[in-house]
């Protein structure tokens, strides 16, 4: 997807941007800019992609995301939105910060970011109490609670990356009304059969012309991008006991159970019903 620019807004005596979100929508499209980006996902429902990365959100998803790598975090449903999100540039302690000896570990892991990065475990849990202390903090007090939160991402082995190894951001600010069309089609019709010609349609596009364009902006098909949100959509339903197994593979749109149960396992590794059983085992206190 070529992504529109945003311009991230600091004040005067900042240097990095620090903001509790609490709303009813995220309120952005697919963007990109060039501060490194940390967001902490309190309460959500829906779906985070990230380059060519798609995943459905839970509550403390915790990522971070490089400089001009293209992201949205998209709603599915009308759930409140509570998010803390940390942006700064590379230059944001002076050119040569992120340069010096004491920091090579930090600049490797802006390195890492490139790709866009996930954490997990012991490290995630420590990092949201240092996010939620971040919101509150003033002057140097807040600046080494980020540098805190940095240094634990730097050390840490339970941070992956979020995109294939491949993934190359493409950045043109054009494109960013054809792409947002494309993504609200998707999520607005996601129960319903979806086809190539339909959205190409929405975009007067030739078929042909819009699948080189769907490709070459998300590094991935149209039914692979598809049956990836249809998944994370079925991961959220399956928490909900009152709904049949069937009825789940209906409503996101999987016109059979048994094709259901074939890509959720080929993405999830674990059968739906097992899938439910684990959810529910750890919502167990």
């Amino acid at each position: 997807m070529k992504p529109v620019f945003e311009k991230v807004p600091q004040g005067g005596i900042e240097s990095f941007a620090c903001e509790e979100i609490r709303a009813a929508t995220f309120g952005t499209p697919w963007h990109v800019h060039p501060e490194y980006e940390i967001t902490l996902m309190l309460e959500a429902q829906g779906y985070r992609i990230v380059g060519d990365n798609i995943a459905e959100l839970e509550p403390n998803d915790l990522t971070m995301v490089g400089s001009y790598l293209p992201h949205v975090w998209q709603q599915n449903g009308g759930g409140p939105v509570h998010a803390i999100v940390v942006q700064f540039r590379d230059a944001f302690l002076g050119p040569d910060f992120f340069h010096r000896p004491e920091t090579e570990s930090l600049r490797r892991l802006l390195q890492r970011a490139s790709l866009g990065i996930r954490v997990a475990g012991n490290t995630r849990d420590q990092v949201v109490e240092k996010m939620k202390a971040l919101v509150g903090a003033t002057g140097f007090r807040r600046l080494m609670g980020l540098l805190e939160i940095l240094d634990l991402l730097a050390s840490s082995r339970e941070v992956t990356s979020l995109c294939s190894a491949g993934f190359v951001p493409r950045f043109d600010g054009h494109d960013e009304t054809r792409v947002s069309r494309v993504c609200q089609v998707l999520s607005d019709n996601m129960s319903e059969p979806i086809s190539r010609p339909q959205l190409a349609k929405t975009l007067h596009m030739s078929e042909g012309a819009f699948s080189r364009f769907f490709k070459t902006r998300t590094g991935k098909t149209l039914p692979t991008f598809l049956n990836e949100l249809r998944i994370g959509r079925a991961c959220r339903l399956l928490s909900d006991e009152n709904l049949s197994i069937t009825d789940i593979a209906m409503t996101c749109g999987y016109g059979n159970l048994s094709n259901f149960n074939r890509q959720f396992k080929r993405l999830k590794r674990v059968t739906p019903r097992d899938y439910r059983r684990i959810v529910s085992h750890q919502a167990t206190p």
